[in-house]
């Protein structure tokens, strides 16, 4: 379920990404959020109906659902304005150092110990990032190359903020909630500024936005289904497949070539969060 919901979520990016460059990342992430909870509100209206009488989620729930939502829709706006600006399959593989700062966060608000392979790992993704922003700042140098390299970078820590919350929020909340209620913050969140930013799609940009929206809300209960079934630890680990989509959905859709610094890269940071996240090691030491 994780890797299906991983391909999903990778071929919606690229879905999206013709849509932020037809209308704007703002833009393509209101209309894709405002679809996504109206194509999901019967599901959701009918789950609330028949397993809570009508109620809404508990309180805990709620705001779990609202603080991941905000976060979600800084990420993905940072997310999709940046890949305008480069490859998919880099900005892809430059999210990929999510779980290391996950596993920082971890630590700092779990009170987790860090040990000397988590820290060594850290370190080498580090090169690996360097190694794919060395890559993209050579292709394209300038102002633009900078803007989409540090929106992802951005985006990448939101992402890593999801990520700890997502095991919460599976455990809280059904699959469709969980998509139900991101979808309808982030578009409430965007709404008041919609009206400047979100002008009204062409037929041909609604098919991109709608393609978009189903196919987030698949990848959304796949994954809330996989995360209240496993921990983070398992499953965080096949986000790196999601490279090998977001590579071949750019070649195809966008004509857009990976490079050997790129995978040199993502060779590295992968490397790198598995050797963090490794646990058969003995007892580490307190950083």
């Amino acid at each position: 379920m994780t890797l299906a919901g991983l391909a999903s979520f990778s071929v919606m990016d690229g879905t999206m990404k013709a849509a932020a460059l037809a209308l704007g990342a703002f833009a393509a992430i209101f209309w894709r959020s405002t679809v996504g909870a109206l194509a999901i509100a019967p599901l959701w209206l009918r789950e609330t109906v028949t397993q809570r009488g009508g109620r809404l989620p508990p309180r805990p729930a709620l705001r779990v659902h609202v603080l991941r939502g905000v976060v979600s829709a800084a990420m993905a706006i940072l997310f999709f304005d940046g890949v305008v600006r480069m490859p998919l399959a880099q900005g892809m593989a430059l999210s990929f150092i999510a779980p290391l700062i996950a596993l920082y966060l971890a630590a700092f608000t779990l009170g987790e110990r860090l040990s000397q392979r988590a820290v060594f790992g850290s370190l080498l993704a580090l090169v690996g990032v360097g190694v794919i922003a060395a890559d993209q700042l050579g292709a394209t140098p300038g102002p633009q190359a900078w803007r989409g390299l540090l929106e992802i970078l951005t985006s990448a820590v939101l992402y890593a903020i999801t990520l700890v919350l997502q095991r919460r929020q599976a455990q809280m909340a059904t699959p469709v909630e969980v998509a139900f209620y991101q979808s309808v913050v982030i578009a409430l969140l965007l709404a008041p500024l919609a009206v400047v930013w979100a002008p009204w799609p062409t037929p041909g940009q609604w098919a991109l936005v709608v393609a978009g929206a189903l196919l987030a809300a698949l990848a959304m209960m796949l994954l809330a289904w996989a995360y209240a079934r496993a921990e983070a630890q398992v499953l965080v680990p096949l986000e790196y497949t999601a490279f090998i989509w977001a590579a071949v959905v750019g070649w195809v859709a966008f004509a857009e070539p990976v490079t050997r610094g790129t995978i040199a890269g993502v060779t590295l940071i992968v490397a790198g969060c598995v050797l963090a996240a490794r646990r058969d090691d003995p007892p580490p030491e307190v950083i």
